[in-house]
């Protein structure tokens, strides 16, 4: 097989588009519910670990209520974990018996149902898979290992095989992307080799030039993340917002930002650091604002449901969306001829040639906008009511050469962020 096809590149075009998904962290460590890493945290051995192997029962687990609350909240694609660090597969692979279909109590195939439930509702598909895998006998001992200060454990590090665990790898990708129809993100996860005494892994110990030519072959078009350490079609920062648009060597590159609703990935039964519905509509803006798409997690818990947490900020989300839309899909940074106004945010949309200002912040009666020039009709979006404005002075209302005076109500209007659309000459 060609190197060239390690060049080929995914289709984004319907991510740049669409802006905003689900990610969904969901494993076994949503039944000691204190962080996906619990296992790596505690140093739980595997012996301690099978507890909650045996006692997985999510017999409220109803996919078609999860694509529901994401389809409301105007998410448009979604990533779930088919595997997370601790092993345990969503799905009925022949690789392994630490798989959903081969537990105890439920015993049953997770990822099939949910795959078609958000496809039928038009969400397309994405497939979360750690390059890590703390129970796999060959994978070997980092930094990140719940062994990893086990001296006993430690002792039958000399036996294992990492090319034994890079076919296994290779194994559960090939059935990721054959079995499930048309893939349309895959999202690996680790691509930052630990510092240490252990040694770290990377590309080389992944295999990653093959593991891409093998999910380009199978699956055309898809959109691969950067976590594989060969810069593929997507950048990821995790937890933290960027200040502008991401660059690569000083290039604009198309990136996704995901973050949480709280402090953890998985379900956390006592975290409480959980954002408002105010904060999370504002990430989404600020993302679009900088050219990116915002990833929002939730966690689900062990017997199959959204947190109430959760469902409380998607409604909340999802209300907003329905109104605003419109400054989200097919939108982008603003040109920069258009001047951001204090406590605002811009977006636009390059098909529709309408600019959008979102005020984190109500001003008083008035906001000046410095591209008097460009605009040809303003209205607040949430319910297309016209916002007048003034580009010379009067007596009361003082304007500089090629700026606009808004006049907006006095009170601000009942939504979370209230959006002015322009509609530019």
């Amino acid at each position: 097989m060609s190197d060239s096809i390690l060049k080929q590149k995914g289709d984004t075009s319907w991510f740049t588009h669409d802006r905003f998904g689900m990610f969904i962290h969901w494993g076994l460590y949503s039944l000691p519910a204190r962080h996906e890493w619990v296992r790596s945290y505690e140093g739980i051995p595997e012996k301690d670990y099978q507890k909650y192997f045996d006692h997985f029962e999510p017999d409220l687990y109803n996919p078609e209520a999860w694509a529901d609350a994401a389809a409301k909240a105007g998410m448009k694609y979604f990533v779930i974990t088919t595997k997370h660090h601790e092993g345990f597969c969503l799905w009925d692979t022949k690789y392994t018996d630490y798989k959903a279909s081969e537990t105890p109590l439920y015993g049953k195939d997770l990822l099939t149902p949910m795959v078609n439930a958000f496809r039928n509702r038009g969400i397309k598909v994405g497939f979360y898979h750690s390059l890590l895998d703390w129970s796999h006998p060959d994978y070997t001992v980092d930094n990140c290992h719940p062994m990893r200060n086990n001296k006993e454990y430690l002792k039958n590090e000399s036996k294992k095989n990492m090319a034994n665990y890079r076919k296994y790898l290779y194994g559960q990708v090939e059935e990721l992307t054959t079995l499930f129809g048309k893939i349309d993100i895959i999202w690996f996860d680790f691509s930052i080799a630990p510092k240490g005494e252990f040694k770290g892994k990377g590309k080389k110990e992944w295999g990653s030039e093959e593991l891409i030519k093998m999910i380009r072959k199978n699956q055309p078009g898809i959109v691969i993340n950067d976590r594989l350490q060969i810069p593929q079609d997507t950048f990821t920062p995790e937890q933290n917002q960027p200040a502008e648009w991401h660059t690569v060597k000083g290039k604009k590159v198309t990136w996704e930002v995901c973050h949480t609703f709280s402090g953890s990935w998985g379900y956390h039964r006592d975290e409480q650091t959980w954002k408002s519905t105010e904060t999370c509509i504002k990430l989404l803006i600020d993302t679009v604002s900088k050219g990116g798409n915002l990833l929002l997690n939730v966690g689900p818990n062990a017997r199959g449901e959204f947190d109430s947490r959760a469902i409380y900020r998607l409604d909340g989300l999802g209300e907003w969306m329905k109104r605003h839309s419109r400054s989200i899909y097919g939108c982008t940074e603003a040109p920069k001829e258009f001047i951001c106004p204090k406590d605002c945010r811009l977006t636009y949309n390059p098909e529709t040639k309408r600019l959008y200002v979102h005020l984190f912040s109500w001003p008083s009666k008035h906001i000046y906008l410095d591209f008097a020039d460009k605009i040809g009709y303003a209205q607040l979006l949430n319910d297309a009511s016209e916002v007048q404005f003034k580009t010379s002075s009067t007596w009361n209302v003082k304007v500089k050469k090629n700026q606009a005076c808004l006049t907006l109500p006095e009170l601000k209007p009942m939504v979370e962020v209230p959006v002015i659309e322009i509609f530019l000459k």
